[in-house]
């Protein structure tokens, strides 16, 4: 097995500084439509520094996929930045957009929908590699699909290079669009609930080999999930953002937020998750929600979004003005620190 880019993780970005590798700054991605402007994402912040893990949690609709995608490139913030090495995106060109093109993949969720059905695997992860220069001869091109089969566990290499999508399973097909994503040997990888659409059988044996290539190549993830249980588990050394309509309502490590959850709704999100012991999960204490209906992104509560659920809901404050994301006892959002545990409530920031 060849390993491919590898890198120091948290180490220097390509300009030597030590600044993050992607940040997201007060990012909106607001959508008119005739019956109203859909806030799909409002005001999102966050970073991820070279080699690291972040995980984006919440229900359907929260705004996770598109944060994502804006993310890496696919989709233009309606306002706020999106940093590559410290340097706007949208500012990029030439080489230096290249360079962040290449630098950060998406694998989609449906790895039914995202590979072409008319080409082989070979084909597959041969045409990036060719298109990019990271292979100068079609035989090169097929040596180094047969690596990148190899580095995501489709071994034998030489039984899947000609094989065609519909003759693979579900799990086979999704770590085929890994293998793709890492044809131009990326430095992060959006990972759009990569392991929704497969066998629970095989979702840890993914999330492992998806660890196994952030551990020797030094990639970091963008890992977005609805299952606050599989971020728990894929996160445990990294982070873990919290979304809610389209807004981030908790940040930070991923063993302090499990351990310690700040905010009601993360505190909701927990205490659903059932526990390996049967006897854990019949005397786990639930979050009783005072609503369980989700706010249509066209008519948003006002104040904080959360506050016709919350059970910590207090008059006067919550339904006013909306939380910003920070630290408790701090005034400023310091969202590029590793170690910040932010919150955005009203009622944790009053201690």
């Amino acid at each position: 097995m060849t390993a491919v880019n590898a890198r120091s993780v948290g180490g220097p970005t390509a300009d030597g500084s030590n600044a993050p590798l992607v940040t997201l700054e007060n990012v909106r991605w607001h959508v008119p439509t005739p019956r109203g402007l859909v806030k799909a994402v409002d005001g999102v912040s966050f970073s991820a520094r070279d080699g690291e893990i972040v995980c984006l949690v919440g229900e359907s609709g929260c705004g996770k996929t598109t944060t994502g995608k804006i993310a890496a490139g696919l989709l233009t913030p309606t306002s706020g930045r999106v940093l590559y090495e410290g340097r706007d995106i949208s500012s990029l060109r030439g080489d230096d957009f290249n360079r962040f093109r290449r630098g950060v993949q998406l694998v989609h969720q449906d790895p039914y929908a995202s590979i072409n059905p008319m080409h082989t695997v070979g084909a597959t992860l041969s045409a990036p590699l060719r298109r990019h220069g990271f292979a100068s001869s079609s035989s090169a091109a097929r040596k180094r699909a047969a690596e990148l089969l190899d580095l995501v566990d489709l071994t034998p290499s030489s039984d899947f290079l000609d094989k065609y999508p519909h003759q693979l399973s579900g799990g086979q097909r999704q770590r085929v669009a890994i293998a793709r994503a890492l044809t131009v040997e990326p430095r992060f990888i959006v990972a759009d609930e990569p392991v929704s659409m497969v066998d629970v059988s095989i979702r840890i044996s993914l999330l492992n080999t998806m660890l196994r290539l952030q551990k020797e190549l030094g990639t970091g993830f963008l890992f977005i999930t609805h299952d606050l249980a599989l971020a728990r588990y894929f996160a445990w050394g990294g982070r873990i953002g919290v979304m809610y309509v389209g807004r981030m309502v908790e940040l930070g490590l991923a063993s302090d937020l499990v351990a310690n959850p700040q905010h009601p709704y993360t505190r909701a999100l927990l205490s659903a998750i059932p526990e390996a012991d049967p006897e854990l999960t019949r005397t786990k204490t639930r979050v009783e929600l005072r609503s369980l209906e989700v706010p249509s992104l066209l008519k948003l509560p006002t104040g904080c979004t959360f506050h016709p659920r919350c059970p910590q809901f207090e008059t006067g404050i919550c339904e006013v003005s909306v939380p910003q994301l920070l630290a408790p006892g701090s005034k400023v959002a310091e969202l590029d620190s590793s170690n910040v545990h932010a919150v955005a409530c009203h009622v944790v920031a009053r201690g």
